[in-house]
């Protein structure tokens, strides 16, 4: 049987923090999906196409990585997904604090579920899209942020 991870999020837009994290996971998983979450309640600055597409050329050279969309819980596209893996990646003990009741949440909805978490890279600790959407918004040097192929702004 596949070890198969989810990676779930809006990537709005894609970092380097989440190409490392997905990278190092792939050493581990036979194949890890990145699940861009669509939620029709939190607005993104990219649409979803877009951000699709980037996560694409991220990853072109990567062939244990599969990209796909979803609404809902995470655990049922697990489900349907058949990956009993969650990857999270951690930037600090609030992420940690955070993530940990996802993990738990998740665990009681579906017993299967293993949240693995991967510590980021410490050179990357700073980087959120949060923070890089703020770059982007203030027409700031948002670039060695993002991965190569990623240009919000043309």
């Amino acid at each position: 049987m596949s070890k198969i991870a989810v990676f779930p999020g809006t990537f709005d837009p894609i970092t380097i923090g989440h190409v490392d994290i997905v990278n190092r996971a792939s050493e581990l998983f036979d194949e890890v999906i990145i699940a861009v979450g669509v939620n029709t309640k939190k607005t993104t600055l990219f649409d979803l196409e877009l951000r699709k597409q980037w996560i694409h050329t991220a990853f072109a050279n990567n062939p244990k990585v599969r990209i796909e969309s979803y609404e809902g819980l995470t655990v049922d596209f697990c489900k349907k997904m058949g990956a009993k893996f969650l990857l999270r990646g951690l930037r600090n003990g609030t992420d940690f604090d955070y993530e940990s009741h996802i993990a738990q949440l998740n665990k009681a909805l579906w017993n299967e579920i293993e949240t693995v978490f991967i510590m980021c890279d410490p050179a990357l600790s700073y980087i959120s899209s949060t923070l890089i959407r703020d770059l982007i918004i203030h027409k700031a040097d948002y670039h060695r942020y993002l991965p190569d192929g990623v240009n919000p702004i043309h």
